[in-house]
């Protein structure tokens, strides 16, 4: 167990470690202060309107789910302060790296959650993201392991349950196996359509990506990565 009583190795959707190294105290100290100012609390209801988590005036919100060490999350919070961004890692030290980030450099339009995605996102009201980022996610490459992917049935009920009409959930990876198992997992669901014109798209990053340290490392070693995006039907 963690010292907030969670399981420290696996709930429903998170399976992996919780802490690494040792983080520095001025880490702790930015972990603590910021998840007191940044962190939701899912014991109080959800709000009817998800803008109100806000202390910035958001006209939409989007959900990154685990974003490691927060590169890409910072990047979209900073650049679009008006858009609501909450942000996912059970992974304690990517998430002092991002506190301390914001400790320094406020966001009014960000809010986190320091726990399993699957609880947050049964907490959030129906039809009330516009987008959803699932990023680079763990591969478990092994075939024994693939029922602990994150894309699968239940995960992508949850998803079609809080993405509004039109909202975009886009998944990055530079897996093979995963990226056709998250093909083949959201054309079987039927909410989702995929956005692709042509046999390049897939392989085109995002309109301002800002790429990742993960991402570097898998095309230095050779790994070309995918970029794929769903529209909730």
């Amino acid at each position: 167990m963690d010292p907030k009583g969670r399981p420290s190795r696996a709930t429903e959707g998170f399976f992996g470690r919780r802490r690494g190294k040792t983080i520095r105290p001025q880490q702790a100290a930015a972990l603590e202060s910021g998840l007191g100012t940044y962190g939701l609390d899912l014991s109080a209801e959800s709000p009817d309107e998800l803008r109100k988590l806000f202390k910035a005036d958001v006209s939409a919100v989007r959900l990154e789910i685990g974003f490691g060490g927060g590169e890409h999350l910072l990047h979209r919070a900073t650049e679009a302060p008006g858009t609501g961004f909450i942000g996912v890692e059970p992974f304690v030290n990517g998430m002092a790296k991002l506190m301390k980030a914001v400790n320094e450099k406020p966001l009014a339009n960000l809010r986190v959650h320091d726990d399993d995605a699957t609880r947050l996102l049964d907490w959030l009201p129906q039809a009330s993201l516009d987008g959803i980022d699932l990023l680079y996610p763990d591969p478990w490459p092994k075939k024994k392991h693939w029922k602990r992917r994150f894309v699968g049935p239940s995960n992508l009920d949850r998803f079609a349950k809080v993405l509004k009409s039109g909202g975009k959930f886009r998944f990055a990876s530079d897996i093979d196996s995963y990226v056709n198992w998250t093909l083949l997992n959201c054309r079987a669901h039927g909410a989702f359509a995929w956005q692709a014109q042509d046999a390049a798209d897939w392989h085109r990053p995002y309109e301002g990506w800002p790429g990742t340290r993960y991402e570097a490392k898998a095309i230095r070693e050779g790994r070309r990565p995918a970029y794929l995006t769903f529209i909730r039907k």
